[in-house]
């Protein structure tokens, strides 16, 4: 079977740097043109592959890796499963990769059993989400293939689970998995009916064509509401063509809103700052009716209230706990609603969606920036507790999707360590301990210099207002003076509008993600801010983002499910320019500025989604010597 994307299997990584003191460069720069020049002499993987045989190093590591495209586009799969083998024998190679290779070659010579073999080894040691839906996809079509359907279906699952949640496009995966449903009695079916939403969503539209088999009308209303209950859900692309007119683009219309914040306990005051963002929306909406419900209420007392009200959109609740309350309840399953926080478990519902001032947003908006701007070699200092911890792990896990290299991080305990990680990451203590030691051997005295590491390309500060005014400087003097000068990144975090009115001249040249509603020169509604001021003109850097994001939660309820099916589109709010992933989370992309001579401007710096390794063809690895 002919699988057109399986080029999207390619998961082509660089080879290792031989020295940790010296920037990676572009394989553009580094690929043998006789290599290229041979390649270009072939015709056919065969022939490609027979050149590579008479080459070493980085160029047969090249034309093996460009016969394994071609013998995936000539579908020559012993061919497949020879180079594949062959580039196993490289240590540089990502092993992960050439074994699905290996298994998908395998699969395609209908040698299952070994297949199974390689896929059933590989457990555990999936980490990038590209390899984990592959993994899926591939061991669910072995078993298909085997007429294993109930065998078959947890891994088709798992596969459209991951690559709806990170957007993964996979041939023939969800053609795959529905001809795999239809061969489920309706007993299997039930069965499976549970876990992600994504999950039963498959069940549930398999099941209606069962039980609604022999009545067309029945089985149009049924599909209508599976499409109103699952809006955006990959099976869509099974649908026939009358299912798929469906106007799924109507804007949401809100009669009766409900709106769940903290108005009791230790969170009131954040309570409040949300309830003044949602209230200056409403002055913008057409919702007739808006009722305010504590969420730190018992949860029967919500239920009841819920159950009376009727909303047609719910907002909140704003802490985890209390979302875990009402989610394990399940009395917002069939109600859409937007949280004001992230969640953890599985989402019970497509019309269910998720806004938090995520750092892990500007992280990964960070990230895209460096590897645009062609950084190889980042460093990040974070606090030593666990949001630092977190955050460089997030950082850590999307740059191996992209990069063979590795990040140099550092973590500080408080203020009296941050000189000596600073020193130690730079290597300047290497450098001093040198000129100690050339000292000794001279009386007169040695004129000197330290020197700091000249791999690092970008600094990445994770953290708070304080403690990026005590890291900067110890920067600027521990970096060489005959160097080139490291540019400097924050997140939001560093920026405080309070400590910025007395305190600013130490940052100048640090660039910064930020809300357009905390940068002066990016707000557009001007009225909303003089209003805001006049108000509340003492209020807490958190309230004022907390109040930003409940106005943009409210002002986007008309265009969510818009949003939501078109992953692409933005809207602009005073937190960010915001969309919508699979997963129903609100994605937020920040403003970037930057300090100048002593104030604060916006700049623009190039960011763009990068391509995964996995993904990456042969002319986009990255080689260095």
């Amino acid at each position: 079977m002919r699988l057109k994307l399986v080029s999207l299997l390619i998961i082509l990584s660089g080879l290792s740097a031989c020295s940790t003191t010296e920037k990676p460069t572009k394989n553009s720069d580094n690929f043998s043109n006789s290599a290229n020049a041979l390649k270009n002499q072939a015709n056919s993987a065969l022939s490609i592959y027979q050149l590579a045989q008479n080459r070493q190093g980085a160029d047969k590591i090249q034309l093996l890796y460009s016969a394994r495209d071609a013998a995936v586009n000539e579908q020559s799969w012993s061919l497949l499963e020879k180079v594949c083998g062959e580039l196993e024998l490289t240590p540089s190679v990502d092993q992960i990769q050439n074994r699905l290779y290996i298994a998908f070659a395998q699969k395609q010579q209908n040698k299952n059993a070994q297949a199974l073999v390689i896929l059933q080894s590989l457990d555990g040691q999936l980490k990038q989400p590209e390899h984990f839906a592959w993994h899926q996809f591939l061991t669910a079509s072995v078993y298909a293939s085997q007429d294993f359907a109930k065998r078959a279906a947890p891994y088709f699952f798992a596969a459209s689970e991951s690559a709806t949640k990170n957007n993964i496009d996979i041939a023939q995966l969800n053609q795959n998995l529905w001809d795999n449903l239809k061969k489920l009695s309706s007993y299997t079916l039930e069965r499976f009916n549970r876990g992600s939403v994504i999950q039963q969503g498959w069940v549930n539209l398999a099941l209606y064509h069962q039980v609604y088999a022999g009545s067309a009308v029945e089985l149009d209303q049924a599909i209508n509401n599976w499409l109103r209950r699952y809006p955006g859900h990959p099976a869509k692309v099974v649908l026939p063509k009358q299912d798929e007119l469906v106007n799924d683009l109507t804007p949401v219309i809100i009669e009766r809103l409900v709106v769940l914040l903290p108005q009791s306990g230790a969170n009131e005051r954040l309570g409040d700052a949300l309830k003044a963002g949602v209230l200056a929306a409403l002055d913008q909406q057409s919702i007739n009716e808006t009722i305010f419900i504590d969420e730190n209420s018992d949860v029967d007392e919500i239920t009841a209230k819920i159950a009376q009200i009727k909303p047609d959109f719910v907002v909140g609740p704003l802490l985890k706990a209390n979302i875990d309350k009402l989610a394990n309840a399940q009395v917002l399953i069939d109600i859409p609603t937007m949280h004001l926080n992230t969640f953890d478990g599985e989402r019970l519902s497509l019309q269910h969606y998720f806004f938090a001032l995520n750092p892990e947003h500007e992280v990964q908006q960070a990230l895209e920036h460096f590897l645009a701007q062609g950084y190889q070699k980042p460093m990040l200092l974070a606090p030593n507790n666990a949001n630092g911890q977190r955050l460089v792990d997030y950082f850590n896990l999307q740059w191996q999707r992209y990069s063979e290299t590795k990040p140099q991080i550092g973590f500080y305990n408080g203020n009296q360590d941050m000189p000596d990680t600073i020193t130690s990451l730079l290597e300047v203590d290497k450098s001093k301990e040198r000129i100690k030691t050339v000292k000794t051997l001279f009386k007169q005295e040695v004129e000197n210099e330290t020197r700091s590491r000249s791999d690092i390309d970008a600094i990445y500060i994770l953290g708070d207002a304080i403690e990026t005014r005590l890291i900067k400087p110890y920067l600027d003097v521990n970096v060489s003076t005959f160097a080139d000068r490291i540019p400097l990144y924050a997140s939001s975090k560093s920026h405080s509008s309070q400590i910025d009115r007395t305190d600013k001249g130490d940052l100048d040249g640090l660039y910064f993600t930020e809300l357009p509603w905390m940068l002066k020169s990016q707000i557009k509604q001007h009225n909303l801010r003089q209003q805001y001021e006049t108000l509340w003109p003492e209020h807490a850097d958190i309230s004022q983002r907390l109040f930003a994001m409940a106005y943009d939660a409210v002002t986007i309820l008309h265009d969510i499910k818009q949003l939501s099916l078109s992953p692409g589109n933005q809207f602009s709010g005073l937190s960010g320019k915001l969309s919508v992933n699979t997963s129903g989370h609100i994605e937020r992309t920040l403003d970037w500025a930057q300090y100048t001579n002593r104030r604060i401007k916006a700049v623009q710096l190039k960011t763009q989604r990068p391509v995964p390794l996995f993904m990456q063809s042969a002319s986009d690895i990255y080689i260095t010597e």
